[in-house]
């Protein structure tokens, strides 16, 4: 359909308005709409800004004394990871869970003599090096997650920054050192449910007394009917 001339009527019966004048009054009619709905007037955010400016500058500031200071880090801060040497048993699952590959372990077997004379020797694994590359390291976590001896600690240590990228490789004396200042775990809730660990243990020491005491009641029993029962004093009974 060829379009109109500007001013015809259309197949609705009204009046369109398809020319340059018509567009142009359009997009000002538009614009000054805009404008007005906003209901601001010029400068209103800079106001705003100002206004949170002197707002500010009416207030004390404190700064922390750092290093003077040392600043009050909450409970479950990551600063260093810590090693725990006794509980680690050269298992590496740490080291093959590691996303960085951070995780330095080097270790060799060693032979135990048998404790009982008809027993076999023992072997097990002895660490000779556990070192962690904190500058790959991204603090994920995942090695002190993973550890099944709770070998590996998180410390709020954070002061050691090094001037040679290649110091901040720390050896196991190292983290031993940061083992000392991991803050002891939270309380457990009372209200929480007890672990399933806990909970095993306590039924299998329940039903190992309960047997306990079924055996001497028996034993009691037997005696009692056999006419056996020795006196209080220990001695026999004269015939």
């Amino acid at each position: 359909m060829p379009p109109l001339p500007s001013g015809s009527v259309g197949p609705t019966g009204h009046t369109e308005h398809t020319g340059h004048t018509g567009q142009s009054h359009q997009r000002g009619s538009g614009h000054s709409g805009r404008s007005g709905g906003s209901g601001g007037f010029p400068g209103r955010g800079l106001a705003k800004g100002l206004a949170v400016t002197l707002r500010t500058m009416t207030r004390r500031s404190v700064t922390d004394q750092y290093p003077d200071a040392q600043p009050e880090l909450p409970p479950r801060s990551r600063g260093v990871i810590a090693l725990l040497e006794e509980n680690c048993t050269v298992c590496m699952l740490c080291a093959r869970e590691c996303p960085d590959w951070c995780i330095y372990i080097d270790s060799h077997k060693e032979t135990l003599p048998a404790a009982e004379p008809n027993a076999r020797a023992r072997t097990r694994n002895v660490l000779d090096r556990f070192a962690i590359d904190f500058s790959l390291c991204m603090y994920c976590g995942i090695c002190i997650e993973v550890c099944p001896f709770d070998a590996l600690f998180w410390s709020p240590e954070f002061e050691y920054a090094e001037t040679d990228i290649l110091e901040l490789t720390h050896e196991r004396e190292k983290l031993r050192e940061w083992m000392w200042t991991v803050p002891p775990p939270p309380a457990l809730d009372p209200a929480a449910e007890e672990p399933k660990e806990i909970a095993a243990a306590r039924k299998a020491a329940d039903k190992l007394a309960a047997a306990d005491a079924a055996a001497e009641a028996a034993a009691a029993a037997a005696q009692e009917s056999a006419g056996t029962t020795p006196p209080p004093g220990g001695e026999e009974p004269a015939p």
